[in-house]
C-alpha cells in the first residue's frame, strides 16, 4: 500500500517490532525512529513495563512474546536486541513469519545456529542484515578504499585494539551476562567484535590464530574480561588483537593498518593518521626512515571529524547506524542483498570463535580461506 500526498504516491515506512526493550533495543529504536522510511510499530520484551515504556516513546503497541507480535500486518520486519545465545532462533522465528530481520551483534555464539540462520534465509523470502555499523564511518570506508586500492601497498600488518572498562555492576545487572550460554563470550564477541570485524574486512579473513585469555579484574564471570591474538592472513599479512573490558576507566577502540606503501590509524571512528606514498614515488626513491607525524594527511582527508567518536561507554545514537539501516531498508525495497550479510557476520564470528578455542586449548587454530570484500 502507498500513501499519495499532492498528487505523487510515496512509499509507507518500514514498519519494525524491536525485540528486547533494553539499552540496545531502545538504542535501535530511535536510529529507526529517525529515519523517513521507518517507523517502530511494536515494542517486545518479556518486562512488561519495558515493552511499555519503549511503545509509549513511539507510539507503538506493547507485546511480552514474539510470536503474538509477528503475527500482526503491522510488522514488516524485527530488530533483533535479545541476548546474544538467542540471536538466530529468534531470527528465524520472524524469517518463517515471511519478516526481514536486522540482528545486533554478534549474529549468535556459534556457528551452527549462524548456518541455521543463513539456511533460513536462503529458504525464505525475508531479507537479514547483521549489525556492523562501523564499516559505514567515512574513516573505515576510506582506510578501506586505500586497502583494496593498493595505495597503502601491500598489506603487511594490522593491530585492532578495544581498551574498555566494564564495572562488576554491568555483568551483574543481567543474569544472561558473562556467561557462555547467554553471551558466548566476554570482551571478545561483545565489545570487541565490531574492531575485529573491521580488521577482517581490511585485510580478509585469518587463515590461522594464536591466543591467550583470562578472567582478570572481575568476579562470577564464566568468559575472558581480557583476551590477546596473534594472526596470519590469507594474503601473508599479520595481525594482533587486544580486546578487554579490564582497562580502567575505558579508552578508544583504535585499529592500525599498515602497508609497503602507507599506513592507517582509526581512533575511535576517527581518522586518526593518514599518510599513503605518492602515486610517482617508487619504492627505491622512499626515504630510509618513516617522516611520522608529520606525513599525516588525516585532517586533509576527512576534515570534519567533531563528534566522532566510538569509546568505552554505552552505545549513543550514530550516523553509521542510520546508515546501515537505510542501506537495510533499500535492500528490502529493492530485494537486493544488504551491504552486510549474514555471510560477513559469519567470516567474523568464525575468528572470534577460533581466538576462544586456541586461547582454551593452548594451540594455534586454522580457519578456512575466505575472501572478504
Amino acid at each position: 500500500m502507498t500513501a499519495t500526498t499532492n498528487g505523487t504516491t510515496a512509499t509507507p515506512p518500514l514498519r519494525f517490532a524491536v525485540l528486547g526493550c533494553g539499552a540496545i533495543g531502545q538504542h535501535h529504536a530511535s536510529v529507526i525512529d529517525g529515519l523517513d522510511s521507518a517507523e517502530v510499530t511494536v515494542a517486545i520484551d518479556v518486562t512488561e513495563q519495558a515493552a511499555q515504556q519503549l511503545a509509549t516513546r513511539y507510539d507503538a503497541m506493547p507485546v511480552t512474546g514474539l510470536t503474538d507480535a509477528l503475527k500482526r500486518d503491522d510488522v514488516d520486519a524485527v530488530a533483533i536486541c535479545s541476548p546474544s545465545g538467542d540471536h538466530a532462533q529468534h531470527a528465524i522465528a520472524a524469517l518463517d513469519a515471511g519478516k526481514h530481520v536486522v540482528v545486533e551483534k554478534p549474529i549468535d555464539i556459534t556457528l551452527e545456529a549462524a548456518a541455521a540462520l543463513a539456511k533460513a534465509e536462503e529458504q525464505s523470502t525475508g531479507i537479514v542484515t547483521v549489525i556492523s555499523q562501523h564499516r559505514y564511518d567515512p574513516s573505515s570506508r576510506l582506510v578501506h578504499d586505500a586497502v583494496q586500492s593498493g595505495k597503502l601497498g601491500v598489506p603487511t600488518s594490522g593491530v585492532a585494539t578495544v581498551s574498555w572498562w566494564r564495572s562488576q555492576l554491568y555483568y551483574d545487572s543481567g543474569a544472561w551476562r558473562g556467561t557462555k550460554k547467554g553471551d558466548g563470550g566476554g570482551a571478545l564477541i561483545n565489545q570487541s567484535i565490531h574492531t575485529i570485524d573491521l580488521l577482517v574486512w581490511m585485510l580478509g579473513c585469518p587463515v590461522e590464530v594464536m591466543a591467550y585469555a583470562a578472567c582478570l579484574a572481575h568476579t562470577g564471570l564464566e568468559v575472558e574480561d581480557t583476551a590477546v591474538a596473534i594472526m596470519r592472513f590469507e594474503n601473508g599479512a599479520l595481525g594482533v588483537v587486544h580486546g578487554t573490558t579490564a582497562a580502567y576507566p575505558g579508552l578508544t577502540a583504535r585499529l592500525q593498518v599498515h602497508g609497503s606503501r602507507g599506513s592507517a590509524v582509526i581512533d575511535g571512528a576517527k581518522l586518526a593518521y593518514f599518510h599513503a606514498a605518492a602515486d610517482n614515488l617508487d619504492a627505491e626513491e622512499a626515504p630510509a626512515y618513516g617522516a611520522g607525524a608529520d606525513s599525516n594527511h588525516a585532517s586533509e582527508l576527512l576534515p570534519d571529524q567533531n563528534g566522532m567518536t566510538a569509546g568505552s561507554g554505552p552505545a549513543a545514537p550514530s550516523d553509521a547506524h542510520s546508515l546501515q539501516y537505510a542501506d537495510f531498508v533499500e535492500a528490502v525495497r529493492t530485494g537486493r542483498a544488504p551491504a552486510i550479510t549474514v555471510a560477513d557476520a559469519i567470516t567474523t564470528l568464525s575468528v572470534v570463535l577460533s581466538i576462544y578455542e586456541s586461547a582454551e586449548t593452548g594451540r594455534p587454530i586454522p580457519l578456512p580461506r575466505a575472501n572478504m570484500s
